[in-house]
């Protein structure tokens, strides 16, 4: 869970646009960390070009870590970013304004959807006659 969490992190931090000048580096205002014991942990950082991290976990029921934490970084236009998330026994879950929805539900089904679940249903049909015979 952790490796997951890492590479959302570094996968965001690697689309963040660089300066125009060869410098990659920013430096970092604050790191505090309570190393890992028993699950659970904590990680809050920030650096100078805006990217604030923080993070902490507890130890689950089944073993693992259930994690929680908040991102943000600046985008081009000026405005923050922020993404929310929960990694735990169902999963990493993010939240955040940047992240697409899907339709509401219900939305109408498409006709050939329709037609590819009448299919599968006569075919289990079919199926199941012959196991009888």
């Amino acid at each position: 869970m952790k490796t997951i969490v890492f590479a959302a992190l570094l996968a965001v931090a690697a689309a963040l646009p660089r300066p125009d000048d060869d410098s990659q580096e920013a430096a970092i205002l604050s790191d505090d960390r309570v190393q890992p014991e028993g699950g659970a942990y904590s990680v809050v950082f920030e650096t100078e070009n805006g990217i604030q991290v923080s993070e902490s976990a507890s130890a689950g029921e089944e073993g693992q870590s259930n994690s929680q934490g908040v991102f943000r970084f600046p985008l081009d236009n000026g405005e923050i970013a922020e993404v929310k998330w929960v990694a735990n026994e169902y999963g990493f879950q993010p939240e955040s304004s940047l992240l697409p929805v899907a339709p509401a539900f219900p939305h109408p089904i498409p006709d050939f959807v329709l037609e590819q679940i009448r299919f599968a249903e006569e075919q289990r049909r079919n199926a199941d006659s012959d196991e009888d015979k």
